[in-house]
């Protein structure tokens, strides 16, 4: 039995993480964003810590536009376009100038032959023409703020296409200007109604099209403020109006189309800003069924696909990831408008027994939390619905009580439980006038209290006037068309304002200097190869984590000798730079008792090495260690987030099982637990079957010891695997049995 060297996550843990060099994070909840003077500031792996919000009021509220090709000859694309900007800029009270070198005037106003001849230092220039890049270069002179270029024929095209955008994404940054586009749209500049009130939906979408589903939400009410068709982002990108929106006062919620990101860390800071301020970030990213497969000797690597660290970095920040369209509409109205929950426990109310068990079973499935109502309260409720049916939770009312006085009775009652945070009403089909009365029933009573009152309203017609006029005329009932967007919608709902309450931005404490440790592992580092099994328990050593008893031997003599020191039994291993899967080639022998066992063990050890031409160090005399549960850690490189952390089952079965999550440095203690609660395999920690709990805050800590490695050493180590990780009995601590390092 290993001695522990683990205590529990108080004193102990700070002494020796800071020891490490690592100062742990502090209960602080931090709520706003630091001050843009320090965006600048990096973090130890050279990434920054804060970014700068773009002023960008003057693109969506220009004083003056300038439209670069503008025409209103017939026929001619560009004269659309200059029609709707023209009306545009009379909705924004913009002034707008027409340039254009062999016409006088467009559209009646007076027409400049060049942009040196603007009158004025112009706000926005819209751009209609096919290479914007000499026009950009002479905007430089203009000191003009923004610019559009509809383009098209750029990075969308192929490798041409790409060197093209790269020219142009030069000439904008030695403009001074910001760009939106290429390949962009007239999206930005619609028609919003103003008549409507209430938090706003913010739109960004890279593919126009995308966003009409969004945009249509205001013929049911619901106001949308901005909308932001960010095109190939050769400049302006998708974090830039992320960051924008979450600071404006009038926005609710951001709706986002993603078919790329441009910069991880960048779209991490964004939605960090967004989660500080409690805006909820609702986002359709595209490219779930990429394998994102890459050559990795590790076990890690083959773990972690693109789209998985995508997935595991937006739920990281609060970002909440649907897949339809009609998920993407009906959840960022419900985010924008409602108000925070007062209680988790969803309420089911039905007029069928069938629905109400039918959406509860979903619901719950979901992971939606239907509390069981109290007896008093249940005892309540049968005062107005016969005492044969259930009102546990879900309610069925029989159907009658709906069409008098005792529905709105019943739904002030549910709603006055301390346990309801949500009352959802499912109605699968007309039934007038009983449905006209229940619907203006819900409305009236969602009109009268803080909680959040949701109805399905199932008809496939949608014409009928209790929800044409009764439910889509309330701002306070949330309506949807299908059981699974509703509980999508709800089950988002609560778990953003869940996780904002209790966010701390990683951003705060991520560390800005090496720490010792961080020498010590250079030393090791070598560049381009695969560090030997004991050189990568070295690097672990550097970093503080446990690693067993262990010698390295190069003759059969040395290994007895070495088995009397690590102490019997023992396993023996061989060690060399060119070794992944050493189990497979027959290079491992454990629970040797003997010196015989330890010479044979070697002989054959160092012949299957010569035989399959493998270059050994030596051979490892390492403690044997058992009662544990076998994980995996690692570090792996991200293309578009940079280092990812790793933890999953281990053990040789580990590509089989798949059972991992994944974060994205940085992170702290909460989320290193969180991975562990994503395992399906959680229970194994818990204990199983007599087996004692595993020692759950020794491998947290070392979760968050190999992120302070992957941040330091993020430009040198390619990949690092740690399995089997054996966690031991609660209080023993973790010992990494195996590890495997590649150098970048």
């Amino acid at each position: 039995m290993l001695g522990s060297t683990h205590g529990t996550l108080t004193t102990d843990f700070r002494a020796r993480v800071e020891a490490c060099g690592e100062t742990p994070r502090t209960a602080v909840h931090s709520t706003t964003a630091p001050a843009n003077g320090d965006a600048a500031e990096l973090d130890v792996s050279g990434r920054p810590l804060h970014s700068d919000v773009p002023d960008l009021d003057r693109f969506f509220r220009p004083e003056s536009v300038a439209v670069i090709g503008a025409s209103d000859a017939d026929g001619r694309p560009n004269t659309g376009i200059t029609r709707q900007l023209i009306a545009w800029a009379g909705r924004v009270g913009a002034r707008i100038h027409p340039v254009h070198p062999t016409r006088a005037t467009v559209f009646g106003l007076p027409c400049h032959a060049s942009v040196a001849d603007l009158p004025e230092q112009v706000d926005l220039a819209v751009l209609l023409v096919s290479d914007p890049v000499p026009v950009i270069e002479q905007l430089a002179d203009t000191k003009v703020k923004f610019a559009v270029a509809f383009a098209s024929g750029f990075a969308e095209t192929g490798a041409a296409g790409a060197a093209a955008q790269a020219r142009l994404t030069t000439a904008v940054q030695r403009s001074g200007l910001r760009l939106l586009g290429p390949n962009t749209n007239l999206n930005a500049f619609e028609e919003f109604r103003e008549d409507l009130d209430g938090p706003a939906i913010a739109l960004i979408t890279q593919s126009g099209h995308q966003g009409r589903p969004v945009y249509t939400l205001q013929e049911l009410g619901i106001r949308l403020s901005h909308w932001a068709p960010t095109g190939n982002e050769a400049d302006l990108e998708t974090s830039d109006f992320i960051s924008y929106f979450a600071e404006q006062p009038e926005v609710g919620a951001i709706a986002c189309y993603v078919e790329g990101l441009k910069d991880g860390r960048q779209f991490l800071l964004a939605a960090d800003r967004a989660a500080r301020n409690g805006v909820p970030v609702v986002a359709v990213k595209v490219g779930r069924t990429e394998t994102g497969a890459r050559t990795a000797a590790s076990h890690t690597g083959k773990l972690t696909g693109a789209d998985t660290v995508v997935d595991a970095a937006m739920r990281q920040f609060g970002v909440i990831r649907v897949d339809g369209l009609d998920e993407l509409q009906d959840t960022a109205a419900l985010l924008a408008r409602a108000r925070p929950p007062r209680a988790d426990g969803v309420v089911v109310y039905s007029i069928s027994g069938g629905t109400g068990a039918h959406f509860s079973d979903l619901a719950t499935e979901a992971g939606l939390t239907l509390p069981t109502l109290s007896a008093a309260k249940q005892q309540e409720l049968h005062q107005w619905i016969p005492d044969y049916l259930g009102v546990a939770n879900p309610i069925d009312n029989g159907g009658h009580p709906v069409g008098d006085w005792r529905g709105r009775k019943i739904i002030d009652a549910i709603l006055a439980d301390p346990s309801v945070g949500v009352l959802i009403c499912p109605i699968t089909g007309p039934f007038p006038p009983m449905s006209d009365k229940l619907a203006q029933d819900l409305v009236d009573a969602a009109e009268a209290t803080d909680k959040l009152v949701c109805v399905i309203w199932g008809s496939p017609i949608g014409t009928e006037e209790a929800y044409r006029t009764t439910l889509l005329g309330s701002s306070r009932v949330a309506t949807f068309r299908t059981f699974g967007n509703c509980i999508t919608a709800v089950r988002a709902y609560l778990g953003h304002h869940r996780f904002t309450a209790s966010y701390r931005s990683p951003f705060d404490d991520a560390p800005r200097t090496p720490s010792p440790s961080f020498r010590k592992a250079q030393a090791l580092m070598r560049p381009g190869q695969q560090l030997s099994e004991h050189a990568a328990k070295q690097l672990l050593r550097a970093y503080g984590i446990r690693v067993p008893r262990e010698q390295l031997v190069t003759s059969a003599a040395a290994a007895v000798r070495a088995a009397g020191l690590v102490g019997y039994p023992v396993v023996m291993k061989a060690s060399g730079p060119q070794l992944g899967h050493k189990t497979e080639l027959g290079l491992v022998k454990i629970g040797l008792t003997s010196a015989s066992q330890i010479r044979d063990a070697y002989r054959e050890l160092t012949d299957i090495a010569r035989y399959e031409n493998i270059p050994l160090d030596g051979v490892l005399v390492c403690q044997m260690v058992e009662r544990g549960v076998e994980m995996v850690v690692g570090v792996t490189q991200d293309d578009l987030f940079g280092p990812t952390v790793t933890v999953g089952l281990g053990g040789v079965l580990v590509e089989v099982l798949h059972d991992a999550a994944v974060r994205v440095p940085p992170f702290g203690e909460d989320q290193a637990r969180h991975m562990l609660t994503e395992l399906r395999g959680h229970p194994l920690l818990e204990g199983v079957r007599g087996a004692p709990p595993a020692d759950v805050d020794a491998l947290v800590e070392v979760i968050l010891r190999v992120q302070r490695m992957a941040l330091e050493l993020g430009d040198v180590l390619s990949e690092l695997d740690i399995n089997p990780l054996m966690v031991l009995p609660r209080g023993q601590g973790a010992v990494a049995l195996d590890a495997l390092a590649i150098c970048r």
